[in-house]
């Protein structure tokens, strides 16, 4: 923390009063009232004692709520990254497609067998690697779902649940206003302002390689980042659908054995 080492043993464990009064930058006895409940803190005060406590943001909303404030805009958030677990899980799915979906349904993480399945995401711009942007740019998603507009209006409710969780995120505040600039069926159904959470469904798609497929999709939370959402695409044993996931993984993995380019 950046404190000087008064020496003698603590009796608890953590920072004292006056610590936490010295890193945030108020006094002592200002400070106990506050932790006492002896004297509403400001926002500033609040803010202070976040920064010095090295909260995240998810802690600050939850602190500024007990006092009844409102939390300052927050830090701009990094680039998410998948988390280990969730890559592991996707590297095991050999057989069943997988994405790991991010804040704003950013697609951040993909086994071979989705990326056959609905898009090259590889092959997509890092920064345009949006489920709901692909749905709305990618021409061939309207010939890949049965139900394309079905598919595509629970997206954008989807992504309307985002936004409130996010408001003051500015990557997903562009995205919006590209998709209502560029596309009438997105404006109109954003304006509409209904919501839906990531769950469970089922999706027909006409894919070029394994025909009709009737897909069950899934969604798992991960508990290590509740903004990480792993989705899974499965077929009852058996089934028609079922026998083309297999004839779809096999034909993945040949044209990914198959070289792309010169080979010296």
């Amino acid at each position: 923390m950046g404190l000087a080492d008064s020496g003698g043993q603590r009796r608890v464990a953590g920072l004292r009063r006056e610590e936490v009064a010295q890193l945030a930058s108020i006094s002592t006895d200002y400070y106990t009232r506050v932790e006492q409940g002896r004297l509403p803190p400001s926002s500033p005060v609040l803010e202070a004692v976040a920064q010095a406590l090295h909260l995240d943001d998810d802690q600050r909303r939850y602190v500024f709520g007990l006092a009844g404030k409102e939390a300052a805009r927050p830090r701009r958030r990094a680039r998410q990254k998948v988390q280990p677990q969730l890559r592991r899980v996707l590297d095991d799915l050999t057989s069943t497609p997988a994405v790991v979906m991010g804040r704003r349904m950013d697609v951040i993480a993909w086994n071979p067998l989705a990326a056959a399945l609905v898009a090259d995401f590889g092959a997509v711009p890092e920064k345009h690697r949006n489920y709901v942007r692909i749905l709305f740019t990618d021409p061939t998603m309207r010939t890949l779902y049965a139900d394309w507009k079905g598919v595509a209006r629970t997206a954008v409710a989807q992504l309307r649940m985002e936004a409130a969780k996010y408001p003051d995120d500015p990557r997903l505040t562009a995205l919006v206003g590209e998709l209502c600039v560029q596309d009438e069926d997105f404006r109109q159904w954003w304006a509409a302002h209904h919501v839906a959470t990531l769950g469970v469904g089922t999706k027909v798609l006409h894919h070029p390689v394994a025909g009709e497929l009737s897909l069950d999709w899934d969604t798992l939370t991960a508990s290590t980042d509740p903004d990480q959402q792993l989705v899974v695409w499965t077929a009852e044993v058996g089934s028609s659908t079922h026998d083309g996931l297999r004839i779809l993984a096999s034909w993945a993995a040949d044209r990914h054995r198959t070289p792309t380019g010169p080979t010296g």
